[in-house]
């Protein structure tokens, strides 16, 4: 069995003073992917770097307390590839993949749009490179599991008050129409969705900040592990942990029927 725990961690350091190192070690995980690190590699401590029974590898951005992803690997990867090859995002630190075997693991951080249209727009320069990049990615024939925060509801079983977000960033139709085009026309697989197809509230990863949101149960399906067809038909459970809180989205945690 292959653990795969995807978190927008919303500032590693933060999420450390929360208890999510205690929470994690006790996962049994075999690859944690992680996102918005808001940290340069100077920020982290010897116990950030490689928890006990793993080891880290990061891709920060180039401004600090911005961005940055990760990953946790009980295994050592055969290679890491850090970026993706794009000068403007490689800068902000979304992209890092390990390859095991066959086998790639990528945390992505795809833009937010919701802070300027600036930022809408940099989201849709993502979004055309990256779709293509998905595209060579499934054509060549690795199994691949693209975990992370992608910013984006794809259905209106997928945020609270989908009526009233259709205008705004993360609910946008020119953003949804890209995932079912990535889903449907490229041929990757959300797993949630396929071992959850009618879920609504429990499949919430992401809460505002503002107006109770939490509390109230007013959220966004915002991260996903999305697989090629092979692997996504070996997830056996698939979870969103909200016990406790370490940022202000959930852990995502699938369990794979496939050899780590």
């Amino acid at each position: 069995m292959l653990r795969v725990i995807t978190i927008n961690l919303n500032g590693i350091r933060s999420a450390e003073r929360k208890g999510f190192f205690a929470w994690m070690s006790a996962q049994n995980a075999d690859i944690v992917c992680l996102q918005e690190l808001k940290a340069q590699h100077a920020d982290l401590t010897a116990d950030m770097l490689a928890p006990a029974g793993y080891q880290g590898f990061f891709h920060c951005a180039e401004k600090k307390g911005y961005s940055g992803v990760g990953l946790y690997c009980r295994r050592a990867p055969d290679r890491v590839v850090e970026g993706l090859g794009n000068a403007e995002f490689d800068a902000e630190g979304r992209y890092i993949q390990a390859d095991f075997g066959t086998l790639s693991v990528v945390s992505l951080y795809l833009p937010s749009g919701s802070s300027s249209e600036e930022r809408q727009a940099a989201k849709y320069r993502f979004m055309d490179i990256f779709l293509p990049h998905m595209q060579s990615l499934i054509d060549s024939g690795r199994e691949v599991i693209v975990c992370g925060d992608w910013n984006i509801a794809h259905r209106e079983a997928d945020l609270k008050n989908w009526k009233s977000n259709q205008k705004n960033s993360g609910f946008l139709p020119e953003e949804r129409a890209w995932l079912t085009r990535l889903f449907d026309e490229v041929g990757w697989v959300d797993v949630y969705r396929s071992l959850h197809p009618d879920t609504t509230d429990a499949c919430y990863t992401w809460w505002s900040n503002r107006g109770q949101a939490w509390a109230k149960n007013v959220g966004w399906r915002l991260d996903y592990q999305i697989a090629t067809p092979g692997t996504a038909l070996t997830a056996k459970t698939c979870a969103v942990y909200k016990d406790e809180r370490f940022s202000d989205h959930a852990p995502l945690t699938v369990d794979y029927a496939i050899t780590p």
